[in-house]
Protein backbone atom coordinates (compact mmCIF):
# COMPACT_ATOMS: atom_id res chain seq x y z
CA UNK A 1 0.00 0.00 0.00
CA UNK A 2 2.98 2.39 1.07
CA UNK A 3 4.46 1.62 -2.64
CA UNK A 4 1.32 2.27 -4.08
CA UNK A 5 1.20 5.53 -2.32
CA UNK A 6 4.66 6.46 -3.11
CA UNK A 7 4.02 5.54 -6.94
CA UNK A 8 0.55 7.71 -7.35
CA UNK A 9 2.40 10.86 -5.22
CA UNK A 10 5.49 10.56 -7.74
CA UNK A 11 2.69 10.45 -10.87
CA UNK A 12 1.35 13.35 -9.39
CA UNK A 13 4.26 14.80 -8.98
CA UNK A 14 5.11 14.76 -12.86
CA UNK A 15 1.70 15.59 -14.09
CA UNK A 16 0.69 19.21 -12.61
CA UNK A 17 -2.94 19.49 -11.46
CA UNK A 18 -5.11 21.86 -13.45
CA UNK A 19 -5.83 24.71 -11.52
CA UNK A 20 -9.58 25.51 -11.08
CA UNK A 21 -9.88 28.31 -12.84
CA UNK A 22 -7.93 27.08 -16.00
CA UNK A 23 -10.42 27.15 -19.13
CA UNK A 24 -11.29 23.89 -20.83
CA UNK A 25 -9.26 22.29 -23.11
CA UNK A 26 -11.75 21.99 -26.35
CA UNK A 27 -11.93 19.61 -29.37
CA UNK A 28 -15.24 20.71 -32.07
CA UNK A 29 -16.45 17.78 -34.45
CA UNK A 30 -19.40 20.33 -35.53
CA UNK A 31 -19.13 22.99 -38.29
CA UNK A 32 -21.75 25.16 -35.98
CA UNK A 33 -19.88 24.16 -32.61
CA UNK A 34 -16.35 25.25 -34.45
CA UNK A 35 -17.66 28.79 -35.10
CA UNK A 36 -18.43 29.30 -31.70
CA UNK A 37 -15.65 27.72 -30.03
CA UNK A 38 -12.94 29.37 -32.51
CA UNK A 39 -15.23 33.00 -32.06
CA UNK A 40 -15.30 32.70 -27.73
CA UNK A 41 -12.37 30.84 -26.68
CA UNK A 42 -8.81 32.14 -25.70
CA UNK A 43 -6.09 31.13 -28.52
CA UNK A 44 -4.89 27.92 -28.04
CA UNK A 45 -7.43 26.22 -26.02
CA UNK A 46 -9.03 24.93 -29.02
CA UNK A 47 -7.16 21.74 -29.67
CA UNK A 48 -9.06 20.61 -32.83
CA UNK A 49 -11.99 21.76 -35.29
CA UNK A 50 -13.60 20.11 -38.50
CA UNK A 51 -11.62 20.30 -41.65
CA UNK A 52 -14.32 21.92 -43.40
CA UNK A 53 -14.29 24.96 -40.22
CA UNK A 54 -11.26 25.67 -42.98
CA UNK A 55 -13.44 25.83 -46.37
CA UNK A 56 -14.56 29.23 -47.06
CA UNK A 57 -17.67 28.08 -49.12
CA UNK A 58 -19.13 26.78 -45.61
CA UNK A 59 -17.35 28.07 -42.49
CA UNK A 60 -17.42 32.23 -41.24
CA UNK A 61 -14.47 31.37 -39.62
CA UNK A 62 -11.88 29.87 -41.78
CA UNK A 63 -9.53 32.21 -41.37
CA UNK A 64 -9.64 31.52 -37.53
CA UNK A 65 -9.13 28.24 -38.31
CA UNK A 66 -6.03 28.17 -40.73
CA UNK A 67 -3.60 27.30 -37.43
CA UNK A 68 -5.93 25.24 -35.62
CA UNK A 69 -5.51 21.27 -36.03
CA UNK A 70 -8.49 19.72 -37.99
CA UNK A 71 -10.02 16.75 -37.34
CA UNK A 72 -13.11 14.04 -39.44
CA UNK A 73 -15.32 13.33 -36.57
CA UNK A 74 -13.26 10.55 -35.66
CA UNK A 75 -12.93 9.42 -32.11
CA UNK A 76 -9.51 7.67 -32.28
CA UNK A 77 -8.30 11.41 -33.86
CA UNK A 78 -9.78 12.93 -30.35
CA UNK A 79 -8.69 10.60 -28.16
CA UNK A 80 -4.86 11.46 -28.33
CA UNK A 81 -5.79 15.22 -27.33
CA UNK A 82 -7.00 14.38 -24.19
CA UNK A 83 -9.30 17.38 -24.51
CA UNK A 84 -11.56 18.75 -20.86
CA UNK A 85 -14.58 19.16 -23.52
CA UNK A 86 -15.78 17.70 -26.25
CA UNK A 87 -18.25 19.98 -28.64
CA UNK A 88 -20.80 18.24 -31.16
CA UNK A 89 -23.91 18.42 -33.18
CA UNK A 90 -27.03 16.39 -31.93
CA UNK A 91 -27.28 14.87 -35.45
CA UNK A 92 -24.06 14.17 -36.64
CA UNK A 93 -20.37 12.15 -35.34
CA UNK A 94 -23.04 10.24 -33.29
CA UNK A 95 -20.79 7.00 -33.26
CA UNK A 96 -17.69 9.04 -32.14
CA UNK A 97 -19.41 10.97 -29.46
CA UNK A 98 -21.27 7.73 -28.03
CA UNK A 99 -17.59 6.20 -28.10
CA UNK A 100 -16.17 9.44 -26.29
CA UNK A 101 -18.61 9.25 -24.11
CA UNK A 102 -17.97 5.82 -22.87
CA UNK A 103 -14.27 6.67 -22.88
CA UNK A 104 -15.05 9.39 -19.99
CA UNK A 105 -15.04 12.59 -22.24
CA UNK A 106 -17.21 15.41 -21.72
CA UNK A 107 -19.47 15.73 -24.65
CA UNK A 108 -21.61 18.88 -25.03
CA UNK A 109 -24.37 18.02 -27.90
CA UNK A 110 -25.92 21.29 -29.81
CA UNK A 111 -29.18 21.39 -31.91
CA UNK A 112 -29.72 23.22 -34.84
CA UNK A 113 -31.41 26.32 -33.52
CA UNK A 114 -34.56 27.52 -34.49
CA UNK A 115 -35.18 30.64 -33.03
CA UNK A 116 -33.19 33.82 -31.83
CA UNK A 117 -33.65 32.90 -28.50
CA UNK A 118 -32.62 29.27 -29.17
CA UNK A 119 -29.37 30.78 -30.93
CA UNK A 120 -28.81 32.88 -28.23
CA UNK A 121 -28.83 30.44 -25.86
CA UNK A 122 -26.27 28.11 -27.55
CA UNK A 123 -24.21 31.07 -27.33
CA UNK A 124 -24.25 31.32 -23.70
CA UNK A 125 -23.89 28.16 -22.96
CA UNK A 126 -20.80 27.20 -24.90
CA UNK A 127 -19.35 30.48 -23.51
CA UNK A 128 -19.69 29.20 -19.89
CA UNK A 129 -18.54 26.03 -20.50
CA UNK A 130 -15.37 27.99 -22.17
CA UNK A 131 -15.16 29.52 -18.91
CA UNK A 132 -15.78 32.79 -21.09
CA UNK A 133 -19.52 33.98 -20.36
CA UNK A 134 -18.46 37.70 -20.38
CA UNK A 135 -17.55 36.80 -24.48
CA UNK A 136 -20.88 34.88 -24.70
CA UNK A 137 -23.02 37.86 -22.90
CA UNK A 138 -20.95 40.32 -25.75
CA UNK A 139 -21.47 38.51 -28.54
CA UNK A 140 -25.24 38.17 -27.84
CA UNK A 141 -25.63 41.82 -26.69
CA UNK A 142 -23.55 42.28 -30.35
CA UNK A 143 -26.35 41.10 -32.13
CA UNK A 144 -29.20 42.49 -30.52
CA UNK A 145 -27.92 46.19 -31.12
CA UNK A 146 -27.34 44.91 -35.16
CA UNK A 147 -30.97 43.64 -35.61
CA UNK A 148 -32.33 46.98 -33.92
CA UNK A 149 -30.45 48.51 -36.50
CA UNK A 150 -32.77 46.96 -39.14
CA UNK A 151 -34.86 49.31 -41.03
CA UNK A 152 -37.71 49.91 -39.61
CA UNK A 153 -40.62 47.68 -41.69
CA UNK A 154 -43.45 50.22 -43.34
CA UNK A 155 -46.34 49.19 -45.54
CA UNK A 156 -46.80 46.22 -47.07
CA UNK A 157 -44.33 43.23 -47.00
CA UNK A 158 -42.78 41.51 -49.84
CA UNK A 159 -43.28 37.81 -50.18
CA UNK A 160 -40.16 35.63 -50.10
CA UNK A 161 -39.03 32.63 -50.89
CA UNK A 162 -36.22 30.32 -49.88
CA UNK A 163 -34.96 27.78 -52.38
CA UNK A 164 -32.53 25.32 -51.17
CA UNK A 165 -30.94 22.71 -53.36
CA UNK A 166 -33.07 20.00 -54.67
CA UNK A 167 -36.26 22.22 -53.80
CA UNK A 168 -36.11 22.29 -50.19
CA UNK A 169 -37.72 25.65 -48.75
CA UNK A 170 -37.98 26.69 -45.06
CA UNK A 171 -41.37 27.32 -43.82
CA UNK A 172 -42.74 28.45 -40.45
CA UNK A 173 -41.70 27.81 -37.35
CA UNK A 174 -37.37 27.79 -38.68
CA UNK A 175 -34.56 30.29 -37.76
CA UNK A 176 -34.73 31.47 -41.11
CA UNK A 177 -38.68 32.46 -41.09
CA UNK A 178 -37.96 34.54 -38.19
CA UNK A 179 -34.73 36.51 -39.45
CA UNK A 180 -37.28 37.03 -42.81
CA UNK A 181 -39.82 38.29 -40.42
CA UNK A 182 -37.27 40.51 -39.20
CA UNK A 183 -35.85 41.86 -42.18
CA UNK A 184 -39.48 42.91 -43.58
CA UNK A 185 -39.85 40.09 -45.70
CA UNK A 186 -43.27 37.91 -45.79
CA UNK A 187 -41.98 33.67 -45.89
CA UNK A 188 -44.44 32.96 -48.78
CA UNK A 189 -43.34 29.26 -47.84
CA UNK A 190 -44.59 29.91 -44.22
CA UNK A 191 -48.40 29.82 -46.19
CA UNK A 192 -48.05 26.45 -47.73
CA UNK A 193 -48.45 22.82 -46.18
CA UNK A 194 -44.50 22.54 -45.05
CA UNK A 195 -43.29 22.76 -41.34
CA UNK A 196 -40.08 23.98 -40.94
CA UNK A 197 -38.21 22.20 -43.81
CA UNK A 198 -39.62 20.77 -46.91
CA UNK A 199 -39.46 20.65 -50.41
CA UNK A 200 -41.75 22.71 -53.25
CA UNK A 201 -42.42 21.96 -56.63
CA UNK A 202 -41.19 23.98 -59.51
CA UNK A 203 -44.99 24.55 -60.26
CA UNK A 204 -45.85 25.90 -56.65
CA UNK A 205 -42.84 28.76 -57.11
CA UNK A 206 -44.05 30.11 -60.23
CA UNK A 207 -47.96 30.14 -59.74
CA UNK A 208 -46.95 31.90 -56.24
CA UNK A 209 -45.22 34.54 -57.97
CA UNK A 210 -42.69 35.27 -54.66
CA UNK A 211 -41.75 38.70 -55.11
CA UNK A 212 -37.97 37.89 -53.75
CA UNK A 213 -36.16 34.41 -54.17
CA UNK A 214 -33.67 33.77 -51.82
CA UNK A 215 -31.34 30.86 -53.03
CA UNK A 216 -29.08 29.59 -50.59
CA UNK A 217 -26.17 29.88 -52.63
CA UNK A 218 -22.23 30.72 -52.95
CA UNK A 219 -21.25 32.67 -55.96
CA UNK A 220 -17.97 30.77 -56.37
CA UNK A 221 -19.51 27.05 -55.47
CA UNK A 222 -19.08 24.10 -58.23
CA UNK A 223 -21.68 23.40 -59.75
CA UNK A 224 -24.26 20.46 -58.24
CA UNK A 225 -26.87 18.26 -59.27
CA UNK A 226 -28.63 19.43 -56.17
CA UNK A 227 -28.80 22.77 -57.53
CA UNK A 228 -29.87 22.02 -61.05
CA UNK A 229 -33.27 22.89 -59.93
CA UNK A 230 -32.18 26.88 -59.69
CA UNK A 231 -31.22 26.84 -63.19
CA UNK A 232 -34.41 25.95 -64.86
CA UNK A 233 -35.78 28.14 -67.51
CA UNK A 234 -39.39 28.91 -65.47
CA UNK A 235 -37.31 30.64 -62.78
CA UNK A 236 -36.25 32.45 -65.93
CA UNK A 237 -38.42 35.35 -65.21
CA UNK A 238 -37.23 35.72 -61.19
CA UNK A 239 -33.39 35.96 -61.89
CA UNK A 240 -34.14 39.97 -61.51
CA UNK A 241 -35.41 39.25 -58.00
CA UNK A 242 -33.20 36.97 -56.68
CA UNK A 243 -30.70 37.24 -53.82
CA UNK A 244 -27.86 34.33 -53.51
CA UNK A 245 -27.28 34.08 -50.04
CA UNK A 246 -25.07 31.82 -48.64
CA UNK A 247 -26.27 29.05 -46.35
CA UNK A 248 -23.08 29.03 -43.93
CA UNK A 249 -24.33 33.10 -43.40
CA UNK A 250 -27.74 31.96 -41.41
CA UNK A 251 -27.52 28.48 -40.08
CA UNK A 252 -25.74 28.22 -37.25
CA UNK A 253 -25.58 30.63 -33.68
CA UNK A 254 -23.49 33.26 -34.15
CA UNK A 255 -23.04 37.38 -35.49
CA UNK A 256 -23.28 36.01 -39.22
CA UNK A 257 -27.15 35.55 -38.62
CA UNK A 258 -27.59 39.76 -37.98
CA UNK A 259 -25.75 40.07 -41.61
CA UNK A 260 -28.06 37.66 -43.00
CA UNK A 261 -31.02 39.45 -41.59
CA UNK A 262 -29.56 42.81 -43.01
CA UNK A 263 -28.60 41.47 -46.36
CA UNK A 264 -32.33 40.42 -46.38
CA UNK A 265 -33.23 43.75 -45.69
CA UNK A 266 -31.44 45.43 -48.28
CA UNK A 267 -33.29 42.95 -50.92
CA UNK A 268 -36.64 44.18 -49.55
CA UNK A 269 -35.38 47.91 -50.08
CA UNK A 270 -34.72 47.51 -52.86
CA UNK A 271 -37.61 45.65 -54.09
CA UNK A 272 -39.63 49.28 -53.73
CA UNK A 273 -36.77 51.29 -55.31
CA UNK A 274 -37.12 52.79 -58.59
CA UNK A 275 -34.28 51.26 -60.51
CA UNK A 276 -35.90 47.95 -58.47
CA UNK A 277 -35.63 46.21 -62.52
CA UNK A 278 -31.55 44.99 -61.48
CA UNK A 279 -30.68 42.12 -59.32
CA UNK A 280 -31.42 42.34 -55.68
CA UNK A 281 -28.04 41.25 -54.41
CA UNK A 282 -26.18 43.67 -56.46
CA UNK A 283 -24.53 40.87 -57.96
CA UNK A 284 -26.31 38.18 -60.69
CA UNK A 285 -26.16 34.45 -58.85
CA UNK A 286 -25.29 31.09 -60.23
CA UNK A 287 -29.48 30.47 -60.54
CA UNK A 288 -29.53 33.70 -62.93
CA UNK A 289 -26.80 32.86 -64.66
CA UNK A 290 -28.09 29.33 -65.63
CA UNK A 291 -31.34 30.47 -66.92
CA UNK A 292 -29.77 32.83 -69.32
Amino acid sequence: MLAALLASASAGAQEPRVPPHARPRVVSLNLCTDELALRLADPGQVLSVTHLARDPLASNVADRARDVPVNRGLAEEVVPLKPDLVLAGAYTTRTATAVLRRLGFEVLELGDPQTLEEAYAQIRLVAERLGVPERGAAMVRQMEEAFARLPLVAGPRPTAVVLRPNGFTTGRGSLADELMEKAGLSNLAARLPTDKMGQLALEEIVRAAPDLVVVNAEETAPPSLADALLHHPALAPFKDRTLALPLRLWTCAGPDLAEAAALLAAARTRLSAPEAGRPVGGVHHAAAEGAR
